[in-house]
């Protein structure tokens, strides 16, 4: 396997440093010889590159401060090299001339302290104990966030010290000081205005309200919501997407739902929804839902802070996964923390039961997957010219299993047989997790790309330049990111975020819904015939896939589960090293699958299986898997899902009624610890 060479990023990260330590050691011997146009050269030199790193190479600027070389630092050193070299021009008195200079400039540097210190305090008066979405908040007083410029010293200083720098280096060709003094005097005022601003944001009336304050709203916003059922998720920025799987169905419940999530960035990762957000950073401030009316909270996920939310008695918990395999993960001892678990249909009951991981099974409901429902039917063989085929295959895992994703064993072969095929459409859809543990996946991963993007550039049908709908799709998402995406000021924090986002407009769900399925109708019409295409954006969704795709590749991952919905043919790569037979017993997902081997050998087979279902001997197969995985389709999953929801609900009513019961029992028990009333 060739060794992937290292990625242009890299090499001009490392370009970039070198660069601008060259201009330092340049401006440095200037300064000292003194040699004029070499300063001036090198300085500028110097400047531009730090406005590069400010702009194309921010993760440079982390090296650069954790080596104590940050940008004040650098800032002080440019000037004093040029100030270094001003005294050594000329033979008049020069401390005489420039230390006034170089006074004023110290005064410069010693605003830019108390800009920075007074900014921290701004920003400690903006970070409230609650992040809010889709609820008004103008009671706490919100307001736009200051400018980037007063809140980040790297950019403040670059600008506001930029005139003094210019000043410095018009001083030197003709050993003129009143340049320097204006430039000076110029960075002073911008540092005196800047210090001004922010000063003002510290008036009483001018900050948000402060943290008791948030806490009292935000009892009495629960108070006054009265929520019945959340959806509580915790999280990196890249696992956003089990929480998102959940929110059409959590909007379709019947009762009043709420989203509590821990990380203040999670409050943006969160797609459009009607549903009100709240996040909670602090274990002190989630305790607070435990006298709300909040019944049942929803799991899609485990994550270290679960434990936390899960010591409030008065909420019953219920996992639902953010999706069903036959891997480990999918029966992990952790459930056995939550009242009940939730799963699909009777394999996994079933899982459960085999893993002996604790949960009882009793404690296991059935619910369906309604995230499902709108997966469309198998319609019969390709109508077009093009079998679509979907490959989508999962990430590697933490555990290091081989047959975890068939991207670095299988992959390249299986994209190069489909590719083969002159009658495939290929859509390659990764996780977006793949290559985050190990680098082969990653490395595979732009491998499989780089073939695909190859294989579009030679083949004949696919024409890039035929007429496609380019207008109307253009026009849906612009519609579409209309109704889905706030539009927030440069610089704008979560607080800033909080004022924009106070409340959805009425019927916005419904009209998301509505764009959503005009876009994905308009994305598939202004593809090109035949073109391959390599999807890792949110949208088109997975589910879009499988109702455009003929066959599903991929790995035994929950990816297999929903795709059975369809009923659509599909397979599985076997990288696990068993043999096919012990591979189908230890994943009984692959049952009715056809199983492929690294080498793709039986793709040509596949495909024309597909084309002719007469010869499709696992479409009953199929039939029966998807009853056993997903459970009966009447009723519906959504009622299935209300149904589970409304009998945990009365089993939280039930329970806080035994505890205040047992309260009102104990002599001189205080009454200020009763329990809300929980809405029916």
């Amino acid at each position: 396997m060739p060794v992937p060479l290292p990625r242009p990023p890299a090499l001009l990260k490392g370009l970039v440093t070198v660069v601008l330590a060259a201009a330092f050691a340049v401006q440095a011997v200037a300064a000292l010889l003194p040699d004029v146009p070499l300063l001036i050269a090198a300085t500028v030199v110097s400047l531009a590159t730090e406005g590069a790193l400010y702009r194309w190479q921010r993760e440079v600027l982390s090296l650069f401060a954790k080596s104590h070389a940050d940008i004040t630092v650098r800032h002080v050193l440019r000037d004093l090299l040029l100030v270094v070299a001003l005294l050594r021009l000329g033979e008049q008195d020069r401390e005489t001339v420039y230390a006034p200079l170089v006074a004023g400039l110290l005064v410069f540097y010693v605003l830019h302290c108390a800009i920075q210190a007074v900014s921290v305090l701004v920003r400690r008066t903006r970070t409230l104990p609650v992040v809010t979405r889709n609820i008004d908040a103008s009671a706490l007083r919100l307001s736009p966030a200051p400018s980037v410029l007063l809140r980040r010293p790297g950019h403040r200083l670059l600008v506001f010290g930029l005139p003094a720098t210019a000043g410095l280096m018009a001083s030197a060709p003709g050993d003129r000081p009143v340049y320097a003094a204006v430039g000076i005097a110029l960075s002073l005022a911008l540092g005196l205005t800047g210090l001004g601003a922010l000063l003002l944001r510290l008036l009483p009336g001018r900050r948000p309200a402060d943290e008791q304050a948030v806490l009292d709203w935000f009892d009495a916003w629960l108070a006054d919501y009265r929520p019945t059922v959340g959806l509580y998720f915790s999280g990196g920025a890249a696992s956003a997407y089990q929480a998102n799987m959940w929110l059409e169905p959590l909007a379709g419940l019947q009762g009043r739902p709420v989203i509590v999530l821990r990380e203040r960035f999670m409050v943006q990762k969160i797609d459009a929804t009607d549903i009100p957000i709240v996040c909670l950073p602090k274990v002190s401030t989630l305790m607070r839902l435990e006298h709300s009316t909040l019944q049942v909270l929803i799991h899609p996920s485990n994550s270290g802070k679960t434990s936390q939310v899960l010591r409030i008695p008065t909420i019953k918990h219920t996992f639902v996964n953010h999706g069903e395999s036959d891997k480990l993960s999918s029966c992990n001892p952790y459930a056995k923390a939550y009242d009940e678990v939730w799963v699909a249909g009777p394999a996994a009951r079933e899982r459960y039961a085999l893993a002996e991981v604790g949960v009882e099974d009793k404690d296991v409901v059935e619910t369906g997957r309604p995230q499902l429902d709108g997966v469309l039917p198998y319609a019969g063989p390709p109508a077009g010219a093009c079998t679509t085929v979907l490959y989508a295959p999962t990430w590697e895992g933490w555990d290091g299993n081989p047959g975890n994703t068939s991207v670095i064993a299988a992959g390249e072969n299986l994209v190069r047989a489909l590719l083969a095929d002159p009658g495939v459409r290929l859509l390659y859809k990764p996780h977006p997790l793949t290559g985050s543990v190990d680098p082969r996946a990653g490395a595979a991963d732009l491998r499989i790309r780089e073939l695909i993007r190859a294989a579009n550039r030679e083949r004949a049908g696919a024409d890039p330049s035929a007429p496609s709908d380019s207008a109307e799709l253009a026009r849906r998402t612009a519609e579409l990111d209309r109704l889905t995406t706030s539009v927030f000021r440069a610089g704008a924090d979560t607080v800033e975020r909080m004022l924009v986002q106070s409340a959805p407009e009425p019927g916005r769900a419904a009209a998301v819904a509505r764009a959503t399925a005009a876009w994905e109708e308009a994305y598939w019409a202004s593809l090109p015939a035949g073109e391959h295409q390599i999807i890792t954006d949110a949208r088109p969704t997975l589910y879009s896939c499988f109702n455009v795709a003929d066959l599903l590749i991929s790995d035994v991952s929950s990816v297999i589960s929903d795709f059975l919905a369809s009923e659509k043919p599909y397979a599985v790569a076997n990288t696990s090293g068993l043999p096919e037979d012990a591979f189908r017993t230890a994943f009984p997902t692959v049952v009715a699958a056809t199983v492929l081997t690294p080498d793709a050998a039986g793709v040509p087979g596949l495909l024309e299986t597909v084309r002719h279902p007469e010869n499709d001997e696992l479409a009953k197969v199929r039939a029966e898997l998807k009853l056993r995985l997903l459970g009966p389709a009447e009723p519906s999953s959504q009622e299935r899902f209300n149904d589970a929801v409304r009998a945990l609900c009365g089993e939280a009513r039930d329970h806080r009624a035994r505890v205040a019961e047992r309260l009102a029992a104990v002599p001189g028990q205080r009454t200020g610890t009763a329990l809300p009333t929980a809405p029916r």
